[in-house]
């Protein structure tokens, strides 16, 4: 049994316009241990999924498939007993470290806190345990008692990690955790948690849009598109053989530093609208080798080979001849 098994996930948010259908028909698993990376342009669904797994969609709500932590379904769980699901089994690493911290509590204190809620332990025993947290994450613990506006951008990011590290969960997401960074201190969060997940056993479940970071720090990759999952295989595979047209261009839109002269290529177009998206494949407006079917009738997700999964019907259709 996997440890994570999201299936036909779909949630939508609700405008005057109507429901935008930001996550549709979503399906994965993940294994303990593991790291999935899920990536695509803004406004695809990525965030939206890891939203839907916290259940904390504002302005919207899950309202179809289902989400397996072990044998847990966690939609079916009243909110009380979610809550108790939450933090401790599975955490969250936001993108927005000054965002999430509450700048009048000192970073201790709001460790303290989730410790303490989720498990029975006394005051001593929690501080000394955000104290270990700080310094596993690589903060000086003597800043356990500093306010969030007292520390860089990339220490208050490790205070977040110690967070969703608090209660020993089973499953990490981090949702864009160094967007707002600079480079140098991107790469030291990322290599912090690479080494934590792999030392922790922890399954990571990585959201962003660069692609290059993804693949440094995943086993496995999800390729999304105006809400549904176009591609999903090994990091290998997905960045030596990619085959849904919308990887193909999200890969040659990276710069290669190695080719003298070359430019990133841009993808034309514009992704389509979620209150009303087209009938058949959602990337045909900009696909360069689209079929007049591809208008018309929507591709399944299909396993091509043990572990490999597409939704191109040209790519199938030549597959099955």
């Amino acid at each position: 049994m996997p440890l994570l098994e999201v299936t036909d996930l779909r949630t939508h948010y609700y405008t005057e316009a109507g429901p935008v259908k930001a996550a549709d028909g979503v399906s994965f698993t993940l294994e303990k241990g593991e790291s999935i990376g899920i990536a695509g342009e803004s406004g695809c669904g990525k965030t939206t999924v890891a939203m839907s797994l916290m259940r904390l969609i504002k302005g919207g709500a899950v309202v179809g498939g289902k989400i397996m932590l072990g044998d847990l379904s966690l939609l079916d769980m009243e909110m009380d007993e979610f809550r108790k699901v939450r933090w401790e089994r599975i955490s969250l690493i936001s993108q927005a470290a000054m965002g999430a911290l509450n700048p009048v509590y000192t970073i201790g204190s709001q460790i303290v806190e989730a410790i303490r809620t989720h498990q029975q332990c006394s005051k001593k025993e929690a501080w000394d345990r955000a104290r270990g947290l700080l310094s596993q994450v690589k903060v000086d613990p003597s800043r356990v008692k500093n306010f969030p506006h007292e520390l860089s951008g990339g220490m208050r990011q490790r205070v977040m990690i110690a967070m969703a590290l608090a209660c020993d969960p089973d499953i990490v997401i981090a949702d864009e955790p160094t967007t707002a960074l600079d480079v140098v201190t991107q790469v030291q969060v990322l290599r912090l948690l690479i080494d934590l997940q792999k030392r922790l056993d922890l399954a990571l479940i990585y959201i962003s849009h660069e692609l290059s970071v993804l693949g440094q720090a995943c086993d496995k990759i999800i390729i999304m598109y105006a809400g549904k999952i176009v591609e999903m295989g090994p990091t290998a595979k997905i960045f030596s053989e990619p085959k849904h047209p919308y990887t193909q261009k999200l890969l040659g839109s990276l710069m290669d530093i190695h080719a003298a002269g070359a430019f990133p290529e841009s993808i034309p177009g514009q992704p389509p609208d979620l209150i009303d998206p087209p009938k058949g494949c959602r990337f045909w407006p900009r696909c360069t080798t689209g079929e007049a079917i591809c208008e018309t009738e929507e591709p399944a997700l299909v396993e091509i080979e043990p572990g490999r999964f597409v939704a191109c019907r040209q790519l199938n259709k030549a597959i099955n001849e």
